[in-house]
């Protein structure tokens, strides 16, 4: 049998290495571009493409109605664009065609408001789903993901619906010049202000994961729910993706202020707590989530046969992220 189309939303750090494992893995790609220059790339490689943006929502809506399988891996909460994709679906289910719908949300639907004060002694496993529907609606990422469950048992066996919340990522992009996401943040932040934070005493824990595992933990993903039942998916929709690490978020202002300290650009491994006024230099108002705890565990995937394969959080920041961000400051 031929591999199933697969329509691939957001082309930015996660998709494309999860656009370079479907590659290798036969899938006939159509990646969704916001730029020429993006597009060439893509189809330089065998992909075809389709300009637009997240508030293009016909455009998503079409292009899922069209592919079979619709990997998305752009922002975690724009719920206009995934109601797009889901009409997508729709259209696909009373045609009575197969549909296949992957979302990336992220484990810090886990806030538990620590707010940098405390280590949280809960660690959510994704073979308890009900844990996870009975997180509150309010957390990040669930304004998204409430609806996505809704449109999943209003389809119910005539599509198949997952939603991986992958732990906090790292590790630099060699290939296609991409970092990681909270890194570059705090990396600027440190260097503006000559010394790292985090919020409050940083005692709470995040787990992590490598990009790269991140990607081939969506191809297991992706074969597991192709082979499945679709009862099986309705059932327990969600994987968590770590690698079996964690990091305090003091230990990660630590680590990050002895290494630029290390590289000369801060007079010395300073760390103390944000104050909100130093929220606009990281998150905006969204800043507190980095105090909370967001412990992963992933049950699922392992038990599937994915183990994760990359070097450490600390060893991939000082030895090849951090300095990758250092060289690019420093020819910009």
């Amino acid at each position: 049998m031929a591999p199933q189309s697969i329509f691939l939303v957001g082309a930015g750090y996660v998709g494309q290495n999860v656009f370079d494992q479907l590659l290798a893995a036969k899938y006939p790609v159509t990646v969704f571009v916001r730029r020429q220059e993006q597009a060439s790339i893509f189809e330089e490689a065998g992909a075809k493409t389709v300009l637009g943006t997240l508030s293009d929502l016909e455009l998503l809506t079409k292009q899922a109605a069209l592919h079979e399988i619709t990997i998305n891996t752009a922002s975690s909460d724009d719920l206009p664009s995934v109601e797009a994709i889901l009409s997508g679906v729709r259209q696909r289910v009373h045609a009575g065609l197969p549909s296949i719908y992957i979302h990336t949300s992220g484990s810090g639907v886990l806030d538990d408001g620590a707010m940098g004060m405390h280590k949280d002694g809960k660690a959510y496993g994704d073979d308890v789903p009900g844990d996870i529907d009975a997180l509150p609606p309010a957390s990040i990422h669930r304004h998204v993901d409430i609806p996505i469950v809704q449109a999943a048992h209003e389809f119910g066996e005539k599509a198949k619906i997952a939603i991986i919340l992958p732990a906090l990522v790292y590790g630099v992009d060699r290939v296609h010049k991409r970092n990681s996401f909270v890194l570059p943040i705090l990396v600027r932040f440190t260097l503006k202000h000559g010394f790292a934070g985090h919020v409050g005493e940083g005692r709470n824990i995040w787990s992590v994961i490598h990009v790269k595992d991140l990607a081939r933990a969506y191809m297991t993903m992706l074969a597991y729910v192709e082979k499945s039942a679709p009862a099986a998916i309705l059932e327990n929709p969600y994987f968590f993706a770590e690698n079996g690490s964690e990091v305090s978020m003091r230990e990660v202002a630590e680590k990050l202020s002895q290494v630029l300290f290390e590289a000369g650009k801060i007079k010395g491994p300073k760390v103390q707590t944000f104050t909100e006024a130093d929220y606009a230099d990281i998150l905006g108002p969204m800043t507190p989530v980095l105090g909370c705890n967001a412990r992963t565990r992933t049950i699922r995937l392992r038990e599937l046969g994915w183990e994760p394969k990359e070097k450490d959080v600390w060893t991939t920041w000082k030895e090849e992220e951090v300095p990758a961000m250092l060289a690019a400051m420093d020819s910009a």
